[in-house]
């Protein structure tokens, strides 16, 4: 990763969190920057701190890239190693564990030097045996989660000297995986997202829960990617799966899974809610790839919807700046033909941090009145006070209209944390 991408959002995180006693738990999907987070970027703030170097303990597991230190995954070894270089009652320490999982029994040991006053641990772990699912069992309710994503497009395009429109189209193209800043040609970077997918994720899945039917992984990863942002539930997947792909596996299967892909970041599901009933539908989500450019490496760029993706990449910009995010529905009742009917209306997102909430339409083009009166006719039915925001692909000043929804340009929202 190139030295630049500094990240600070997440650097504020980890900040925030220094010195609470509790275990500092790195996730994400595998290869989004979680290593480099800790090793470079938040070392880095620790010694301009006055940290001590030797008070720094740093430790990679990861035998693949790191040979020097991959005897340290036997667990008498490590505990060693860390007995040796946290000597001192009087200083402060920083141990830092990655690939943690890669040593057997690593829960006893974290636990072990967290218990020290002086010691303050962070620990990263692989997607195939190390989730977020884990974290309240593992560190005894004591672990703190600050979960990575890929790039945002404004961490994508810091320091770069091209024009905007044409980042834009990389980003939304290849996706804010961090070690494409290395792979300089389209043949490079195609190569680098499909590899991912077929030497890292899939194998992850598989290894961690013992899926037999790898076709069927496959397959299952195949259809969320090509309906990304489209209602969707286990058993239209199963007959998806059936009719297209000649695929048979039953809908428990595809519910597991889904939460098996899931848990290693790669999909995330938005579930659908009622707004005036306040309640959740039953299985049933839109499901979003954690990252364009692997959704589209793994399609082999065959649907490059600019709408779905648009969508995407907004669910993914609301989801790194800490908004919980479900898809919306209204439901009126209105006369249809001399009878009266129900009628459900889609809202693209409702972003909720607790303190803040949001209705957001995604629209990439409203080209006449029609269009604009079709996206604004949910906004239009929800009768609450919480802002509602149309976000469309063309470059526009932000302006409110006469019905108080407010309209802002995609890049611009991308681009400013503060705009909401």
């Amino acid at each position: 990763m190139a030295n630049y991408i500094n990240r600070p959002r997440y650097l504020q995180q980890l900040i925030d969190r220094r010195d609470n006693g509790e275990v500092k738990i790195i996730t994400g999907p595998r290869r989004c920057g979680k290593s480099w987070l800790l090793s470079h970027i938040y070392k880095d703030y620790l010694l301009a701190q006055g940290v001590k170097e030797e008070c720094i303990v740093s430790v990679s597991l990861d035998a693949d890239e790191n040979e020097e230190e991959s005897d340290l995954t036997d667990p008498t070894k490590l505990k060693a190693h860390l007995r040796e270089h946290i000597a001192n009652d009087d200083e402060n320490y920083y141990v830092f564990l990655d690939e943690v999982q890669e040593v057997e029994g690593f829960e006893r040991i974290v636990n072990g030097i967290n218990s020290h006053d002086n010691v303050d641990v962070y620990v990263t772990g692989s997607n195939s045996k190390f989730l977020s699912s884990d974290i309240r069992t593992i560190f005894r309710g004591r672990g703190d989660e600050v979960r990575v994503f890929p790039l945002s497009f404004k961490e994508f395009i810091t320091d770069r000297k091209e024009p905007l429109n044409e980042l834009w189209k990389e980003y939304y193209t290849y996706g804010g995986m961090p070690a494409l800043l290395k792979q300089r040609t389209a043949e490079q970077k195609v190569k680098y997202l499909q590899r991912l997918w077929n030497k890292t994720y899939i194998d992850d899945v598989v290894e961690r829960h013992n899926v037999k039917n790898r076709q069927a992984l496959e397959s299952l990863v195949d259809a969320l990617c090509s309906s990304i942002g489209s209602l969707t539930n286990p058993s239209r997947v199963t007959n998806i799966l059936a009719s297209v792909q000649h695929v048979k596996v039953d809908d428990e299967t595809i519910n597991s899974y889904i939460g098996y892909l899931e848990d290693a970041f790669l999909f995330e599901g938005a579930k659908r809610f009622n707004i005036k009933g306040n309640k959740y539908y039953e299985s049933i989500a839109k499901y979003y790839s954690v990252d364009v450019g692997l959704r589209n490496a793994r399609l082999n760029y065959r649907q490059q919807e600019i709408t779905h993706i648009m969508e995407n990449v907004i669910y993914n910009e609301l989801r790194t700046r800490g908004y919980l995010v479900d898809v919306g529905v209204i439901e009126s009742r209105e006369k249809r033909d001399g009878k009266l009917v129900y009628i459900q209306y889609e809202v693209d997102f409702i972003a909720n941090n607790g303190t803040d909430k949001y209705y957001i339409q995604s629209a990439y083009a409203l080209p006449d009145e029609e269009k604009r009166e079709q996206e604004l006719k949910s906004l239009k039915r929800i009768n609450d006070s919480f802002r509602k925001i149309v976000i469309v692909g063309d470059d526009i000043a932000t302006y409110t209209d006469n019905n108080g929804i407010v309209f802002m340009g995609l890049i611009q929202f991308l681009l400013n944390d503060d705009i909401l």
